[in-house]
């Protein structure tokens, strides 16, 4: 039985390899693809916040829908329609002749991507429950490594020209493609299906849990402020470093693969002797102290080689989301674990949104010739500002529950 799961297992992992490295190849590429297109980066930031932000509305949308279908029609078929669409948009954005068809692209990347949930629920079917555990820190692994190697790779072979990294992971993703069509078998069991549900189906709905009370609330508005401030990041990291620093796509993709690395070493390493240390509540705000600071040395560090160091400097900013998901989850039930979870994926596709508009819209402006000063540190200023409101919700939020705690204690005491 281990011998037939073995196949299925490597194929998933793939699977999600593709999509996460898919999206660290983009990175460092699509940005400079668009100013060919448009003629100059303060133009090409609306046009690339118009399509990471069709993306992120896609998945947002999709992720949920995805994963209702899989349990009507099983995982298998899910998952090879979710190849599919990655190909053709790999081979989309490899010979896409005008701008609208990369927003095309992007739009069916989004639509037929969003196989995350399905690739869980892929692992939870044919892993036994003594390996469950291990296979799910796979699943960590694996989207360390997309981090990592996706904007390397986009940046390595950008330079070679930016449309051929897509060509490369296209051939890639149908090579995967066949090898789920004749050698994978579906996990789902007839059994264990149900019909398709609009209601599970629904991003939206998910959010209402994150408002179970008053602790909860609070600590999820901590990790939209945090996780808004890092989409405004990500999205203007290459159009920033290149109309700073006249970063090439090399430089750009070594520095975004070298925040993967920094992640995964935080998040994979670090962050448990810092909590066993500090404890969880001390390390949020440690963590958002620090990338408060971070994000106001990116925006006024004088040298591209600064940057680098600062990656590693700010490596503090990775401990605060899964440390507020741990706080989150123990203030729930254990029924209530894969419903709050879900919550919180709507949140962080919902920031995916909202940040990149934002950030793209706010830079395009302060580096056209209509702004009345040029600022091209706004991204990074408004992700320090998020981070100074992170940084009071939090402490209030601890303090009242703190305070709420002692009372208790003291009408018990006195009683």
């Amino acid at each position: 039985m281990q011998l037939k799961r073995s196949p299925n297992l490597i194929f998933v992992l793939i699977t999600l390899f593709l999509d996460v490295m898919g999206i660290g190849l983009s990175t460092p590429i699509l940005p400079k693809l668009i100013a060919e297109f448009i003629g100059d980066v303060s133009t090409a930031s609306y046009y690339y916040g118009a399509v990471v932000t069709a993306y992120a509305l896609m998945l947002f949308v999709f992720s949920p829908i995805q994963g209702a279908l899989s349990d009507q029609f099983g995982r298998r078929p899910i998952l090879l329609f979710s190849l599919l669409g990655t190909g053709l948009t790999y081979v989309a954005l490899t010979f896409a002749p005008t701008l609208p068809w990369i927003f095309a692209a992007q739009i069916l990347n989004g639509l037929t991507g969003a196989s995350s949930a399905v690739v869980f629920a892929y692992i939870a079917d044919v892993s036994p429950p003594e390996q469950r555990a291990k296979n799910f820190g796979l699943v960590g692994a694996t989207i360390a490594s997309g981090w990592v190697l996706g904007p390397a790779l986009g940046g390595l072979l950008g330079s070679w020209g930016l449309r051929f990294p897509f060509g490369i992971a296209a051939i890639i993703t149908f090579v995967n493609l066949l090898y789920g069509i004749f050698v994978v078998s579906e996990s789902h069991s007839t059994e264990n299906r149900r019909s398709f549900s609009w209601g599970r189906a629904n991003p939206v709905g998910s959010l209402k849990l994150l408002r179970k009370n008053s602790f909860i609330f609070g600590l999820a508005g901590v990790m939209l402020f945090t996780d808004v401030a890092l989409q405004c990041y990500i999205s203007t990291w290459v159009l920033f470093t290149t109309y700073k620093f006249q970063w090439t796509t090399g430089e750009a993709g070594i520095s975004l693969a070298l925040l993967g690395l920094v992640t995964a070493s935080v998040q994979g390493v670090l962050i448990r002797p810092l909590i066993s240390r500090f404890g969880s509540q001390r390390t949020i705000v440690i963590g958002l102290i620090f990338s408060l600071i971070g994000y106001l040395l990116y925006a006024f560090a004088p040298a591209g080689w600064m940057m680098y160091w600062i990656i590693v400097l700010n490596g503090f900013d990775y401990t605060i989301k899964p440390t507020v998901q741990g706080v989150i989850s123990a203030e729930v039930s254990a029924h209530e674990q894969g419903a709050i979870q879900g919550a919180i994926a709507s949140e962080t596709a919902l920031s995916s949104i909202i940040g990149p508009l934002l950030a793209t819209n706010l830079f395009g402006y302060f580096t056209s010739r209509n702004a009345p000063i040029q600022l091209p540190e706004v991204p990074f200023l408004l992700g320090a500002l998020l981070f100074v409101v992170a940084l009071w919700l939090a402490i209030a939020t601890f303090s009242k529950k703190h305070l709420s705690h002692q009372q208790t204690e003291d009408i018990s005491h006195n009683g």
